[in-house]
């Protein structure tokens, strides 16, 4: 049972986290592409997005399996025929729990090492790409509004980095209208700042105040391009890019560079190890809540669904013990409510499995006096 809760793990995750990773690459393929960048940095992108779609899809795959499994060896009957050899709910649920605690492990290798490297590891990238007037302006054959009310152009890009018939309009004034085209032009970094150098080109101002135009021809002109790219400031890490240890004990100066309060940062760290220990229980509770009621011939369609209602329970409970968990670090213990309720429901349903006489109308015979 185990190797087949497995097997059937492995396809489902492997489905899921290619309908999240499509779901993902194609807003990234947008973002990149659209601002110039090459096929590797959408790539690299998309890779460091993995990390955290496992671990949204493990779970569900979890869940998943062991609803499969479970089904199937019920219309089989094989389920029947062990219970017949005195195989308690309990005893059969020891393999899908051994499941479960690999399925926790691995959730905890993604909560407390790949995705918060890798989540850190983008925002670098990011920032990188945010701060590379290249990427922003340096697009052959299209008109680029790299910031509100400025327009650039460039016809062509040699291999040496010459830029061809530039165009560059710049509206954020809103007493004149400055327009400047060139032959040529090449971008050169002064200190922190990149200039756009102009060779052979006009300025064209239009004062709105009486629409006049005057033009002004020049052999040279450096244009600061710095303004142009809005990079944002970088306040630090993000509580999803800090270390579990980190979390779990926040300093005032953490609290400045995240911009979380204390019960933040707190119920974010307990949170990665009840994330992982959720995988856990979805297993648990996909399989338990199929053992409850007889063998039918339409199936455990019913069942099914009273597994996915108590995941949605289980999920309601982990909201309310996430927001009780923000408001107060002395109540961080609320995150692994759900984890508790969890097994607490699967312990319910393999007692009721157990004991099934407990749940039936006793009929009494009736015997004449």
């Amino acid at each position: 049972m185990l190797s087949q809760l497995m097997v059937l793990f492995g396809f489902f995750s492997l489905v899921l986290v290619l309908i999240y990773w499509i779901n993902r690459a194609v807003v990234l393929f947008d973002q990149l592409i659209a601002d110039g960048q090459s096929a590797w940095v959408f790539l690299e992108f998309t890779a460091l997005t993995l990390p955290a779609v496992i671990r949204l899809a493990l779970p569900l795959a979890a869940f998943a399996a062991a609803i499969y499994v479970t089904n199937r060896m019920t219309t089989e009957s094989e389920l029947v025929v062990v219970q017949a050899t005195g195989y308690s709910a309990f005893r059969l649920a020891r393999p899908v729990l051994y499941f479960g605690l690999i399925v926790a492990l691995l959730m905890s290798i993604l909560m407390h090492f790949l995705v918060p490297i890798s989540t850190a590891r983008l925002a670098e990238r990011q920032n990188d790409i945010a701060q590379n007037a290249t990427a922003r302006l340096l697009t052959e054959g299209q008109f680029i509004e790299p910031i509100q009310n400025v327009t650039f152009y460039v016809r062509e890009i040699t291999p040496a980095g010459e830029l061809l018939n530039i165009f560059l309009s710049d509206t954020r004034n809103p007493d004149e209208e400055v327009t400047y085209t060139a032959a040529q032009a090449y971008l050169v970094r002064d200190g922190d700042d990149t200039q756009l150098v102009m060779v052979d080109g006009m300025a064209q101002t239009l004062r709105t105040a009486d629409q006049r135009l005057f033009t002004t021809s020049f052999d040279d002109f450096a244009y600061n391009i710095g303004s142009l790219i809005t990079t944002g400031t970088s306040r630090g890490r993000r509580a999803s890019q800090v270390p579990t240890w980190e979390l779990l004990n926040p300093t005032p100066a953490l609290e400045e560079e995240t911009g979380n309060s204390a019960a933040r940062l707190l119920s974010r760290g307990h949170d990665r190890f009840s994330q992982s220990i959720l995988g856990t229980v979805a297993a648990l509770l996909g399989f338990a809540t199929l053992l409850i009621g007889g063998f039918s011939r339409f199936g455990v369609w019913r069942q099914i669904v009273a597994a996915i209602f108590l995941i949605i329970v289980v999920k309601g409970i982990e909201t309310a013990g996430l927001n009780a968990a923000r408001t107060n670090e002395n109540l961080w213990f609320a995150t692994y409510l759900p984890s508790i309720a969890g097994f607490f429901i699967v312990w319910c349903l393999l007692f009721a499995a157990s004991r099934p006489s407990l749940f039936k109308r006793r009929i009494r015979d009736s015997v004449p006096s």
